[in-house]
């Protein structure tokens, strides 16, 4: 998406505006003073006490714009009531009914010349929108805006800055730009630390997203000594039947899976499951990464039956939420894919296969490490069954994938056995 990308496009915008306007306003502001303050903290209590005063300032809003008909919000400050409405969906995976508020908030901060405070913190919740829906491209557009206008703002080393690179740096990590997304979280780190301990709670995310990122590049030694220090922290602060204890115990089984630790990876993914099931109930939405590890679990050790109930299961889920088409339902599509090419199934291999491409190059773009990793199944698929012109045919766009991209690490072909 090129730099005269519309933002706002939703049927709810009320103006539009180009990705140029914005640049051109930030690079215009002068450097901000430095601003102080504690980054906030995830913790459940307060995360309800704060889903009740944003549904609160959100029925007021509400109320207000009722009341008022269908004219336009003019006033300046008519963008933040926007993104608390949003970000309520966010909390719970609502990105669908979120965007077009995020988008008109984002016109608004633009339009009615909102402080620029407003106006970046506009940016950055879009940029994690879109990062959630797999929109990588636009998510990198807009944290790259919202990063260069929050360091104007406060300063380059504010700790918001560090959380700002870990948007950014996840959102590279996701397009397989390792070395970037690296470089990203190694300043976002060093800026934590020079205002908390390296054993505080607030350091423990950017611990998890490095050792996610270690794993992406195959450091797994690495990766699961982050993950332990991490879980420590997150457990001794948080406690073991936490949300995020449970969030992060499934990225180390899903470590441990990779390692073929399966009693471990086990272990750590019940765990995880109860937790989230005693909060979301056992058929909610949060719960798909989880079954993708249970069943990545179940299909090593020969359980293939269960892995692919586990998979329809996840798919049947995905599928229900507005959101549907995002990646997560691409990797459900992609591991579904590979269950069936183990059953010998082709036809239905490749045809889920091919669905899976699909969702990513909507979202993603044709040159992912996701859509080279579906491919290489596919063409196991194509050599099964003989079509070596279509083996040929994949295996030149793989290669074609890999040199565009230009990085350094590069998906392992997996042959599915």
């Amino acid at each position: 998406m090129g730099d005269s990308m519309m933002v706002g496009t939703s049927e709810n915008a009320d103006c539009r505006l180009t990705i140029d306007d914005l640049k051109s306003k930030i690079e215009n502001l002068p450097q901000g003073t430095p601003y102080g303050g504690k980054s906030p903290v995830r913790d459940t209590l307060r995360r309800k006490i704060t889903f009740l005063v944003f549904l609160c300032t959100c029925l007021f809003f509400c109320s207000s714009v009722l009341g008022a008909g269908t004219a336009p919000l003019q006033n300046a400050q008519s963008s933040a009531p926007l993104r608390a409405m949003a970000r309520v969906y966010m909390a719970c995976g609502g990105y669908e009914k979120a965007q077009p508020l995020l988008e008109r908030a984002l016109n608004l901060a633009q339009t009615t010349n909102a402080p620029d405070v407003e106006l970046c913190a506009c940016l950055i919740d879009l940029a994690y929108l879109y990062k959630e829906q797999g929109n990588l491209k636009q998510a990198e557009t807009m944290c790259g805006l919202g990063l260069q206008l929050q360091e104007k703002v406060y300063r380059p080393n504010h700790p918001y800055v560090a959380y700002t690179l870990r948007i950014l740096s996840e959102i590279h990590r996701e397009q397989g730009r390792y070395q970037q997304a690296g470089s990203e979280l190694e300043r976002a780190l060093t800026i934590m630390r020079a205002v908390r301990p390296d054993d505080d709670q607030e350091l423990a995310p950017f611990k998890v997203d490095k050792a996610r990122l270690l794993m992406a590049q195959g450091d797994l030694p690495n990766a699961e000594s982050y993950f332990k220090e991490a879980l420590e922290v997150i457990v001794r602060s948080f406690g073991p039947e936490h949300l995020y204890t449970a969030k992060v115990q499934s990225s180390l089984a899903a470590l441990y899976v990779s390692q073929g630790r399966y009693a471990q990876a086990e272990t750590l993914i019940s765990k995880a499951l109860t937790i989230h099931e005693k909060i979301h109930g056992p058929d909610h939405h949060f719960l798909i990464p989880l079954w993708l590890v249970k069943a990545d679990i179940d299909r090593a050790q020969g359980e293939t039956a269960n892995a692919k109930t586990l998979l329809e299961k996840s798919l049947r889920v995905a599928r229900s939420q507005d959101d549907s088409g995002g990646l997560i339902e691409a990797e459900v599509l992609s591991r579904l894919g590979e269950i069936h090419l183990l059953n010998k199934n082709y036809g239905k291999a490749k045809d889920t296969l091919q669905e899976a491409l699909k969702v990513l190059e909507r979202l993603d773009g044709a040159d992912s490490d996701r859509t080279a990793t579906v491919l290489n199944t596919l063409a196991q698929v194509h050599r099964k069954t003989g079509n070596t012109a279509e083996v040929a045919k994949i295996e030149r766009r793989v290669e074609e994938i890999r040199v565009r991209k230009q990085v350094a690490y590069v998906p392992t072909t997996k042959t599915v056995q």
